[in-house]
């Protein structure tokens, strides 16, 4: 069997224990998951609440002999007002919530080319690696396009990629020492901590990311040790859930072991790259 193939069925066991994978996982919300799809009842909830309150308000006068009319001297119709001003009160709240409903948010589908740029001259359990990250963050997330930068290289490239405009119309390739002096990667490495960018279009350094698709939504930056970047496309605005963004920086954190056990051999790596553009 190829190299390629022994690496495909490793794919959930970069550590030689197929299966056996116990690192966190995300979890769901049902609470999450049930008000966005009961978008209508949540909405109409206060609605219901409010009329509920008002006719046990009028039922609760009609039946226990109190006149109609109310009496400022009397606690039972003070009290009875001040149910009537709640219950209106969350009436018109359910009218609001009816009458202002969000921009919906789709998935868009990533304008590029398909790219599966792996550096040669890894360890295979670092590749090994490398691909069941991808393939854990391209199954559970919104997450379209991945580029993983360690010791100033780039040693995966994969996922939709920025369609290049030369004649091969293959993928545009990173340039690890440009987006390394970028303002992006300057944040992460100064606060040590991941960078969300919700709606991507929103942001100027959106420039310094030109190998992803024109059209990527989202984008997570998480940072590698002190000597790493990974960089996570997504195809949704606001795709990354709070439990994706927790998972995703473990999984940065098991990545970083990983490659920091191998860094002679990134090293090495490194300097042959460095060597073939002098040249």
């Amino acid at each position: 069997m190829s190299r390629t193939g022994d690496i495909r069925s490793g794919l959930h066991a970069p550590e030689g224990e197929r299966g056996q994978y116990r690192g966190p996982k995300p979890r769901k919300d049902w609470a999450a998951d049930w008000v966005p799809n009961n978008e209508g009842t949540v909405r109409s909830l206060p609605i219901y609440v409010g009329g509920a309150s008002l006719l046990a308000v009028l039922f609760n006068r009609a039946v226990s002999g109190i006149a109609p009319v109310a009496d400022a001297s009397s606690s039972q119709s003070r009290a009875d007002l001040l149910t009537l001003g709640l219950a209106v009160t969350n009436i018109l709240t359910g009218l609001v919530w009816l009458s202002i409903r969000p921009k919906s948010i789709s998935v868009v589908k990533p304008e590029g080319v398909e790219c599966r740029r792996i550096q040669s001259g890894l360890p295979e359990l670092v590749v090994s690696e490398l691909l069941w990250v991808w393939e854990s963050l391209s199954t559970v997330t919104c997450c379209r396009s991945l580029v993983i930068i360690y010791d100033s290289i780039c040693i995966m490239q994969i996922g939709v990629a920025a369609k290049s405009s030369a004649e091969d119309g293959g993928a545009v390739a990173v340039n690890p020492v440009k987006l390394m002096q970028g303002t992006l990667y300057q944040g992460i490495k100064k606060s040590k901590a991941q960078n969300y960018l919700a709606n991507l279009s929103l942001y100027p350094g959106r420039s310094e990311l030109p190998f992803l698709p024109a059209n990527t939504q989202a984008v997570i930056l998480q940072p590698l040790g002190d000597n790493g970047i990974a960089v996570i496309g997504g195809d949704t605005i606001r795709g990354f859930t709070t439990s994706d963004q927790t998972w995703i920086a473990y999984i940065g954190e098991k990545l970083d072991v990983t490659l920091a056990k191998h860094a002679g051999e990134i090293s090495v790596l490194t300097q042959e790259s460095v060597q073939r553009s002098n040249s």
